[in-house]
Parts: C-alpha cells; sequence; structure tokens
C-alpha cells in the first residue's frame, strides 16, 4: 500500500464533470483530456465520476466487467491515465467481474501515480428506486453489494471511498472518519430530481458533521438512454461546509481545490464534535 506520513501536507485536487454514453472509447477519451488538462492546473489528485466508462444497457454493462487481476480497456486506460500524467486517481465506479455471471460489482479504486492500485471499494449501498417522474432504478439486479469500508493514502492524508447513493447514508462516513478519513470521496451519478433536491445539502451536510473535506466527481445532463439525465454539479466542499470548487456548466469539465490538513485540525479542535459522540441505546 502507498503510504507515507511524511507526505501529509496541502494538495490541489480536482473533481472532473462528464456526461458518460454507450460509447466506451469516446467515454475514455473524454476523461483522459479531462484529466490531462487537471494535471496541467496542478491537480496532483484527480477524481473521476461514477459510470465514467460507460452508461447504457445492464447486458452490455456485463459484458464490459474486468477484473484487477486480468485488467482490460477500462483499467489499462486509467493506469494509463495516472502514469501519464503523474496523479494520483480516484476512479469513480466501474464493472468489476465478480464470482456470480449475472452480477458486477460497482466499484471505486485509486490509482497511483506509477499506474498500480493501491485500494478498491465495492458500492454497498445499491440504489433501488422508483421516482415520482418515472425514473426507476434497480441497480441489485446487475450489481453485487460490497461489505468493507476503505481508505486510502493520498498526499494530504488519509482519504475514504464511497460512491452516490451511500451518500444518503451517514454512518458509513462516520465509520470512514473513524477510520482516519480526512477527506470523503464520493463520486456520483446523481438524478436530475434527486440531484436538483439533495445534492448540495446532502454532500455539505456529510462534510460538516465529518469535519472533512467532500470530493465529489459527477455525471451531468441526458446520457441516451432511457430517460436517463444525472445533475452535474461535481464538486468540493471543505470541513466547515463551506463551497471550495463546482462545476457549474452543463459540459465537460473540472474544478479544483486546495486540501489543507491543518484546516482539518483547526475545525475538529475548535469545534470538537466528533470527540463528543455518544453511543445511543
Amino acid at each position: 500500500m502507498w503510504h507515507d506520513k511524511k507526505m501529509v501536507r496541502k494538495s490541489k485536487v480536482a473533481v472532473t464533470q462528464v456526461c458518460s454514453k454507450g460509447d466506451v472509447g469516446v467515454n475514455l477519451d473524454t476523461c483522459r483530456r479531462l484529466v490531462a488538462e487537471a494535471a496541467q492546473a496542478g491537480a496532483e489528485v484527480v477524481g473521476l465520476p461514477e459510470n465514467f466508462a460507460f452508461i447504457g444497457a445492464d447486458d452490455v454493462l456485463l459484458e464490459l466487467g474486468e477484473s484487477f487481476e486480468d485488467p482490460g480497456p477500462i483499467l489499462q486506460a486509467c493506469s494509463q491515465m495516472a502514469h501519464t500524467n503523474e496523479v494520483h486517481l480516484i476512479v469513480g465506479g466501474f464493472p468489476e467481474r465478480s464470482a456470480v455471471p449475472t452480477h458486477v460489482y460497482n466499484t471505486c479504486f485509486h490509482c497511483l501515480p506509477d499506474g498500480n492500485i493501491a485500494e478498491r471499494y465495492r458500492k454497498i449501498h445499491l440504489f433501488d428506486v422508483n421516482l415520482a417522474d418515472g425514473t426507476c432504478f434497480s441497480e441489485s439486479s446487475r450489481t453485487a453489494a460490497g461489505s468493507d469500508l476503505v481508505t486510502t493514502q493520498l498526499p494530504f492524508g488519509t482519504l475514504g471511498l464511497s460512491i452516490c447513493y451511500d451518500l444518503r447514508f451517514p454512518l458509513l462516513y462516520q465509520g470512514l472518519v473513524d477510520a482516519g478519513a480526512i477527506a470523503l470521496a464520493i463520486p456520483a451519478a446523481f438524478t436530475l430530481t434527486t440531484g436538483r433536491a439533495h445534492w448540495h445539502t446532502l454532500l455539505r451536510a456529510r462534510a460538516i458533521e465529518c469535519q472533512s473535506y467532500v470530493i465529489a466527481p459527477a455525471q451531468y445532463g441526458k446520457h441516451n438512454f432511457g430517460n436517463r439525465h444525472s445533475f452535474g454539479h461535481a464538486l468540493i466542499y471543505d470541513p466547515w461546509g463551506e463551497l471550495a470548487a463546482e462545476c457549474t456548466a452543463e459540459e465537460p469539465s473540472f474544478a479544483v481545490a486546495e486540501i489543507d490538513p491543518e484546516l482539518i485540525n483547526r475545525v475538529r479542535s475548535q469545534l470538537p464534535s466528533l470527540e463528543h459522540r455518544r453511543r445511543l441505546q
């Protein structure tokens, strides 16, 4: 595992915003461009959103499943992006092959600047909903749920990994903070309906209650797949709940903010709410 306590310092982080569709090659080309541009802007860490490589039919998603032991085009492209641009790449959610042929994992992973994989997280909370606007999701029909909390080490310190719908379950993030996280990665493909209502509110709440940075790459726009339409607004909140960076345009883009471990220390020492938690029966 990549880890060096001496390297805990300020560092620039970029969140990307894309509108993935059914062509993996086109989607990956967009990601390559944004990662390169973010690196040129000084980012040491770059985040890609959930489903960055593909949004489309379930049967195709299953065919695209890859394993870390036998990387395919998606994993190879991510490794190349990290290595070529010498960045830590936090890769949203992609289809990781599981032991069950009818299901994949929705997996977020940390790719090191040398192209190797440091850690991987399998999405725990799966999005099975029927919204009032007619939008229906049954993620569990083709996705297996993970079970483990995962953190990884970055230049600014410990990052907790999660994906999209996990955002609605605050105990997961409390667990990540207990594991040492000072920042929380929440790559997402929030729907337009739920995003308008809850995206900013929930992300800011996680930042404030966990006294941590929130790093949230996002999907935006219409995906040419049914009525699927994502909200966008990739963003970064600081541990006081202040908006540090945001993508506001409906276009492939990125936003950069500095992660400062000392700000975490100041916030947590001045308002020690994490220390004041009590277990309730």
